[in-house]
């Protein structure tokens, strides 16, 4: 029986006539996308593709209440909801094309679920240290592409739980999906019954399946580029047509006209095409920090509404005077100021597969060169504004379109070429690192009847851009998550307390 394969629809594996392996039933298969399988070729052996979380859950009144147990009977419970926890990677040989999901046919659960004690007294700093060195090793690609420990011994009683997925398999938006999924919306833990399961593992397709699957798609991708390119003009020409030129030659005028010294405090500039360095623009390491802390959700809005901007606006700008104030006490401040990559949800709820990417990014310069709190969050806000009209003018989803062409072993040789050379060492970035902030639920969750207090982002970083700035809602609280190159940012800890002081500063007004 033929195999069959799906990318965007499906269709089969093309009867080539060369020797094949026969099947026994029906088995689908799913090729990355272009973005997902980026995710994968980035992977160096400093640089990981993974992002992760760290819940914290508040222990339950019972005192029978086993964390580890628990939450592996839940994580089994609801695996028949969450397909990417039972699916792993075959590759193309050769690298020739995008690697291809299939049910894992030697799936084990205790593989990817772990336990984990902290030793007395179990404090924050013991458990991030542990996270960090977690999140410092990559991921086994013969296997599905997720880890998650269960971390007790933590002051008061409560438990940890990690969780590390490939970016290959979720983007932020379908993280938060996926631990809805996993966990309960009331305190009463859902009846233990088995769901429907009709999940059967896979057969892993033969070399010669996956390389004739190659070879039609490499005969078809110059008519796919050429109907892209065509595409491409006409997206082109319409954003031409919406772009105001008197706008456009006084923003180059700007831009060609250096401010003066009184206007470098207030002038948002736009994203320069390379930023200016900082210490931690260099090839990073193996080795990780990972340093986490909460503000009060309502105080974030407080100011958002005081100051007229964006909810946004106001956490960009908190990281801005954090890092302004932290570059400045190590000598480090440029004059220019930062840009930060801010990851963009593309998705419009239609998608055929809601377990893959479905994020572009856009560039926006931070206010670093401004000193006045307030005025630094409405430059933020004016800076926000004019990356989204960008980001407006050419339709995200074409520009991804265009990774679909990227041979993987070039990509992938490319990327190790840059590593083993360390160039970013010796050239500017085009981007100083990632501020990403993530909307979470709003409604408390449970595992197993323990509530889950906080849920800190843990995200990835690469060569370049040694630091990574994640914040995500949940409930009332807005969790910080920061990650850094061990060697590159050695007291991150200290950057995590600034921008918790610059929202204090705000709300002193």
């Amino acid at each position: 029986m033929q195999v069959q394969g799906v990318i965007g629809a499906r269709y089969p594996f093309p009867d080539t006539g060369l020797p094949r392996q026969t099947y026994d039933r029906r088995m689908t298969v799913q090729q990355l996308s272009g973005i997902d399988a980026a995710f994968l070729q980035m992977e160096t052996s400093r640089t990981f593709g993974h992002v992760s979380s760290l819940s914290i859950f508040e222990r339950p009144a019972d005192p029978n209440f086993r964390p580890f147990e628990a939450f592996r009977a839940q994580v089994q419970n609801r695996l028949p909801l969450v397909d990417p926890l039972r699916r792993r990677l075959v590759e193309v040989p050769f690298g020739i094309d995008r690697p291809y999901w299939i049910a894992d046919p030697d799936f084990d659960l205790e593989f990817h679920v772990r336990q984990i004690g902290l030793a007395p007294p179990g404090s924050v700093e013991q458990i991030t240290e542990q996270v960090a060195r977690i999140v410092g090793r990559p991921l086994d690609r013969s296997r599905p592409l997720w880890e998650l420990y269960v971390i007790e011994g933590l002051e008061n009683g409560d438990f940890g739980v990690l969780t590390k997925i490939h970016h290959a398999t979720i983007d932020g938006a379908s993280g938060v999906e996926m631990m809805s999924i996993l966990l309960d919306a009331e305190p009463t833990a859902r009846p233990e019954e088995e769901p429907d399961d009709d999940w059967q593992p896979d057969q892993v397709p033969s070399p010669i399946d996956l390389l004739s699957r190659a070879s039609i798609n490499l005969t078809r991708n110059p008519m796919r580029a050429s109907r892209l390119a065509l595409r491409s003009m006409g997206e082109l020409a319409k954003a031409a047509r919406r772009v105001d030129i008197a706008n456009t030659l006084d923003a180059i005028q700007r831009r060609l006209r250096p401010p003066s010294p009184e206007q470098r405090d207030r002038l948002p500039m736009l994203p320069r095409i390379a930023a200016p360095s900082t210490p931690f623009n260099k090839a990073i390491t193996p080795h990780r920090r990972f340093a986490i802390g909460s503000v009060p959700l309502d105080d974030i809005k407080a100011i958002k509404n005081r100051l007229g901007v964006t909810l946004n606006d106001v956490v960009m700008a908190v990281c801005a005077g954090a890092l302004r104030r932290y570059l400045d006490g190590c000598d480090s401040l440029p004059a220019d100021p930062l840009v930060a990559m801010v990851p963009v949800s593309i998705r419009s709820g239609d998608e055929a597969d809601k377990w893959t990417n479905r994020v572009f990014a856009l560039t926006a310069s931070l206010p670093t060169n401004v000193d006045d709190p307030e005025e630094r969050v409405r430059a933020m806000s004016v800076t926000m504004n004019a990356a989204k009209q960008r980001f407006e003018m050419m339709p995200a989803e074409l520009i991804m379109d265009f990774t679909q062409f990227a041979m993987p072993a070039l990509a992938t040789r490319a990327i190790r070429l840059a590593t083993s050379t360390r160039v970013v060492d010796r050239l500017n970035p085009p981007f100083n690192l990632v501020i990403s902030n993530v909307p979470g639920p709003r409604q408390p969750l449970y595992a197993a009847g323990a509530r889950m207090k906080h849920y800190y982002p843990v995200s990835t970083i690469t060569d370049g851009q040694g630091l990574n700035i994640t914040v995500q809602s949940y409930t009332d609280t807005l969790d910080f998550g920061l990650v850094s190159c061990r060697e590159l940012v050695p007291d991150l800890w200290d950057l995590l307390q600034l921008c918790l002081d610059e929202v204090q500063i705000l709300m002193k007004g």
